[in-house]
């Protein structure tokens, strides 16, 4: 997934998206509103994780303003731990709340959570074919097979799981895997999917090319 983290305490910033990172996740900080704001205006994010008190406003103001048009999940984080505090952020159109400081592990159950609910999923585990996708556990079950995965293979199947029978394009994917100071090309998309093909072959679902335009997962027919 991709995240955008807007957050002014840099060491905490830091230490945000390096957990994140060890997932394989994306993320992008934003230190400021105005940054965020630069980020929304060129990329798509998964997921946001919004500090309410930055040098240039209110978080929750910058929330609400933006609801409009708006439509990806946010999970506020504050050292504000009033009631009040925690239904304003909710109320405002948050997702979630959680309090500085936070343990990391919780952080994670909670974006996890969030975007299950985006998805209108109840647990962690997704179908494809004959195959069953855990991306927390980081493995597909076929049959009495289990197979582990590396970082950047989940967080590529769980952006075609989640986007079944969409045609994705190579700059669609790299949003996704990769955040903005990562150098790499075009060619390392096909590299993973390559890869990937190779892990889901048999198991009644594949990720075809859909010639100048990307790629597309699809469930095989028996």
């Amino acid at each position: 997934m991709r995240y955008l983290l807007v957050e002014d305490n840099q060491e905490l910033a830091e230490a945000v998206v390096n957990r994140l990172a060890l997932d394989g996740h994306a993320v992008d900080h934003a230190a400021s509103l105005a940054e965020a704001e630069d980020c929304l205006a060129v990329a798509q994010y998964d997921l946001i994780l919004l500090d309410v008190m930055l040098p240039d406003g209110d978080g929750r103001d910058f929330l609400a303003r933006s609801r409009a048009h708006l439509e990806t999940p946010v999970i506020v984080l504050t050292a504000r731990s009033q009631v009040s505090d925690r239904v304003g952020a909710l109320d405002q159109g948050a997702d979630d709340y959680i309090t500085k400081p936070f343990d990391f592990s919780e952080l994670e159950a909670r974006c996890r959570a969030v975007l299950r609910r985006r998805g209108g999923e109840a647990r962690n585990e997704i179908h494809l074919g004959d195959a069953v996708f855990d991306p927390l556990a980081g493995n597909l079950r076929f049959g009495a097979e289990t197979i582990d995965l590396r970082n950047r293979e989940i967080r590529l199947l769980e952006v075609f799981a989640r986007h079944k029978g969409q045609i994705l394009s190579k700059s669609q994917l790299m949003d996704r895997l990769f955040s903005y100071d990562a150098e790499v090309t075009e060619n390392a998309i096909e590299v993973y999917v390559g890869r990937l093909r190779r892990r889901i072959d048999g198991m009644g679902v594949r990720i075809e090319t859909v010639r100048g335009l990307g790629y597309r997962m699809e469930t095989t027919e028996a």
